[in-house]
């Protein structure tokens, strides 16, 4: 800014947006002196690209700009929702209730089946499980990670397919 560009020559945006070419650095301080603003080095390289401008006014409009964007952003939470391999009818129904809730607000959810000790012998139980859970909401959610065994447990993460 002003007095910090140290090239010799510059390319000159005026006040309005109108490219007035390439310029030496004294001629341009000149022009912005005579509109009271600053002269700001927008791109470096060869021939850095420098624009008058209020640069007060320029940041203030920046910092609001990107305040505005992280108002509107929303944070993907991952919500847990834990399965045992021998779940009846009814209870599954209330947990898949709440999958579905969860991917309705836009949220990754991560299902976790813990196999306790005869259990393990029958895996193939917990991956039939995943596999109806995916399968009946294929519609509203896609398998992010697919149903893989750590230790005792078995997880499967799933994504709703439109974000909201």
């Amino acid at each position: 800014m002003n007095e910090d560009i140290d090239n010799v020559d510059i390319r000159l945006i005026n006040d309005e947006g109108v490219n007035i070419g390439v310029v030496s650095l004294e001629a341009a301080a000149g022009l912005a002196d005579e509109v009271a603003l600053d002269l700001v080095e927008v791109s470096p390289g060869q021939v850095p690209v420098c624009k008058i401008m209020d640069h007060g006014r320029a940041k203030f409009e920046a910092q609001k700009k990107a305040s505005k964007a992280r108002k509107k952003q929303k944070t993907v939470e991952i919500k847990e929702i834990k399965l045992r391999p021998g779940i009846d009818q009814h209870d599954y129904e209330v947990k898949m209730r709440a999958v579905v809730k969860f991917l309705g607000e836009g949220n990754k959810v991560k299902l976790t089946i813990r196999f306790r000790g005869r259990e393990m012998a029958h895996q193939e139980l917990g991956m039939k499980l995943l596999n109806r859970v995916r399968d009946e909401n294929v519609e509203i959610c896609k398998v992010e990670l697919n149903p893989k065994m750590e230790g005792r447990q078995m997880t499967m993460v799933v994504a709703p397919t439109q974000a909201k």
